[in-house]
């Protein structure tokens, strides 16, 4: 396959720096950034006490800094809620005007020295972050975002537009199996909830692949079985989709005989392959 391209218009990029800004951040997000080395990154989340994903994010390790690959809706209260947490602490909170995000898959990415590029942490398939000025990443584009999005949706992927503010678990977003939480680092905002979801088992819902027999041009819409919800549509790309959905009410519906409709349109419910929970 050639070298895709897609600039992300939906994400922007700030840095944290200062000699406490590693500290800080490990003492709030739900992946440990201990084990990251200069330009290597982690997918994580910043918690509501809760424990649900209050804004989703990458963070990039640099040799002086850290920086975060967020939705470009959402950086002016990421930046908010980091300053909140701040208090007194040596770090620098600074967005990168003028800096963006693109995605890369295929064939592994060749670009100028002052782009940064990263491999996207969560699935290898995934391909690669480029994180530089946009002067820079535009005339690399060579595909619309909306094929990164159908690249991601087949893989089973979600992304902020299907996580949510404050709407989603950790287990439900998958970031247990995708590499965004850490059962083993010390404390951070949420994990108690966390930690005890992990411990009992007890997400009964998943963001999980659909395949549907014709295209859904709203993609915000209930899957139902037998005429009772068990889920909700997320992302839609062609007759590929993700979905958050109840897998007892799922495995129910199935094993009696159920037709699964979103609307009136068929749709299959499918598990990732990199998936290892039960469905």
């Amino acid at each position: 396959m050639p070298q895709l391209i897609s600039i992300l218009p939906d994400r922007a990029v700030f840095k944290i720096s200062g000699s406490q800004a590693k500290t800080f951040l490990q003492g709030l997000v739900t992946a440990d950034l201990e084990k990251l080395e200069d330009g290597q990154a982690s997918h994580a989340g910043l918690l509501t006490p809760q424990g649900k994903i209050m804004f989703d994010f990458f963070t990039l390790a640099q040799k002086d800094c850290w920086l975060i690959d967020c939705p470009k809706d959402q950086i002016d209260d990421i930046i908010k809620r980091l300053t909140f947490y701040k208090l007194r602490a040596d770090v620098n909170l600074e967005k990168l005007q003028d800096w963006g995000i693109a995605a890369s898959w295929g064939e592994p990415v060749s670009v100028p020295d002052e782009i940064i590029v990263y491999d996207d942490p969560r699935l290898k398939q995934m391909g690669q972050r480029l994180v530089g000025p946009m002067t820079m990443l535009s005339p690399l584009e060579n595909q619309p975002a909306q094929a990164y999005h159908a690249h991601r949706i087949g893989l089973g992927v979600p992304d902020t537009h299907d996580i949510g503010s404050s709407q989603t678990f950790p287990h439900e977003a998958n970031f247990d199996q995708l590499g965004g939480v850490s059962f083993t680092k010390g404390c951070y905002v949420g994990q108690e909830v966390v930690s005890r979801m992990q411990h009992r088992g007890t997400a009964r819902s998943r963001i999980i692949m659909v395949e549907l027999a014709d295209e859904l041009i709203d993609d915000e819409r209930e899957i139902t079985a037998n005429d009772r919800k068990i889920g909700q549509m997320l992302s839609v790309a062609g007759t590929k989709g993700l979905a958050i959905v109840r897998l007892d009410r799922a495995k129910k519906a199935m094993e009696e005989g159920h037709a699964i409709l979103v609307g009136d349109i068929p749709v299959k419910l499918k598990k990732p392959i990199w998936a290892n929970y039960e469905m």
